[in-house]
């Protein structure tokens, strides 16, 4: 029978810092914009399309505006329970998703670069992204959606805490 290790500090766990409460109406804003898109191509085709529409076309639109309108309420609060992050002296823990979850572990030590990105939509929410990037095969950790302020904070601690350990994070 194996038994598991004793639970060591660096273990993988839920980070305790959640994203910015805005986040919940930017995934919200972001979803019903992707949905637009496509009701509007479903109603575009009742525009041009024949005057004798099939019946199941009425269905195909009235299906697509509940998933839409699901998707839209339940996706931004579910992500939002969801994506967490948190920095300590030792390394960087991210927690995302909603249907697949990913915790990852970044150690200090491993940290290569702390980029700070912000896009148009972000921007009118006051919001930011952090890119934690070392030189692990699964690729840098992103901290999605946080507040400006605590994002420009995040990348100036993990900077200084990353020039202090020294090394070339390899």
């Amino acid at each position: 029978m194996h038994t598991l290790p004793e639970a060591t500090p660096g273990r993988l766990r839920e980070p305790r810092n959640r994203v910015s409460p805005r986040a919940v109406w930017f995934w919200a804003v972001r979803a019903l914009a992707a949905w637009a898109v496509a009701l509007a191509l479903e109603v575009l085709i009742f525009i041009v399309g024949e005057h004798d529409i099939p019946a199941w076309h009425y269905v195909v639109v009235i299906v697509t505006a509940a998933i839409a309108l699901t998707h839209i309420t339940v996706m931004p609060q579910w992500r939002y329970r969801v994506h967490r992050w948190e920095l300590t002296d030792q390394a960087a823990y991210t927690q995302a998703g909603w249907f697949t979850q990913e915790r990852r572990i970044a150690p200090v030590s491993r940290i290569q670069t702390v980029d700070l990105h912000r896009g148009p939509l972000e921007q009118l929410f006051r919001l930011a992204n952090v890119t934690i990037t070392t030189a692990s095969a699964a690729g840098p950790l992103k901290i999605h959606a946080l507040d400006r302020t605590a994002a420009e904070t995040i990348v100036e601690a993990l900077t200084a805490q990353v020039q202090a350990v020294g090394g070339d994070a390899t």
